[in-house]
């Protein structure tokens, strides 16, 4: 029977990347989106091509009883959840002066408060079984810090926080917590800072190019392998070089 993936933000971008891999590694996964349905449908349609069992949900990861809904509405379907990945995020250049209240709660009710209502969700089920992969999706900015991103940073510093401290709780239960942290993705959040700054910020990367979904979505799969599970509470670097 098919392990079953719960993603985040998997409507398009990172996440339906690694949405699409997980399928093809013979997960059954459910793709969960928190207003783009056309788009999340797009990612089941992907991944019923590719054989995979798969199904759309609504959830909006800043409310908790919403996330709990939705986490049991995926069990009566799937079955128990093997594999949690928590990418759901959004994006936000400002000066620290002129981030709102609004702005700063926004960014950790989505980053960081997402994360842990879906963990707290799955995670009855996973102790039951003692077994289970968490994949938390930070970003170089939350272990380097990001000017003009203070609250981006500060959400995934937190969220790295997060996966190393519970993976030492978790770790006796036989499951594991890590953290997979992109650099600079060629997405259409990254596209949409301009070809001119793309540019500029490729010139900085050793590899000489822009990071790919599919990079990140590789690295996951990684993590959520058998073969992996003797790692846990690791924050696996995805920027070709540009943060060592």
């Amino acid at each position: 029977m098919p392990k079953t993936a719960i993603v985040t933000g998997a409507s398009g971008g990172i996440g339906r990347e690694i949405a699409v891999k997980l399928g093809c590694e013979g997960y059954s996964v459910a793709v969960l989106y928190g207003k783009s349905e056309d788009k999340a449908q797009k990612t089941v349609e992907l991944l019923e091509k590719s054989g995979a069992k798969a199904r759309a949900y609504a959830c909006d990861v800043r409310k908790s009883e919403q996330v709990k809904n939705t986490v049991a509405a995926v069990i009566a379907d799937f079955g128990t959840p093997y594999l949690l990945v928590n990418n759901a995020g959004i994006s936000e250049q400002k000066l620290f002066t002129d981030i709102t209240d609004e702005d700063w709660n926004n960014m950790l009710a989505v980053h960081l408060s997402g994360a842990f209502y879906m963990t707290r969700a799955v995670l009855p089920w996973m102790l039951h079984e003692k077994n289970g992969r968490i994949i938390n999706i930070a970003s170089m900015w939350g272990e380097t810090g990001g000017s003009c991103e203070v609250h981006y940073s500060a959400a995934k510093a937190g969220l790295i926080g997060m996966t190393r401290a519970l993976a030492k709780e978790l770790a006796p239960s036989g499951i594991t917590v890590n953290a997979v942290s992109p650099g600079a993705i060629a997405t259409d959040m990254m596209r949409a800072l301009g070809e001119e700054t793309c540019r500029l910020v490729e010139e900085e990367i050793p590899v000489g190019r822009l990071g790919t979904p599919a990079d990140v979505a590789n690295a996951v799969a990684f993590l959520a392998k058998d073969e992996s599970a003797y790692i846990t509470g690791q924050v696996l670097s995805v920027n070709g070089g540009m943060v060592i």
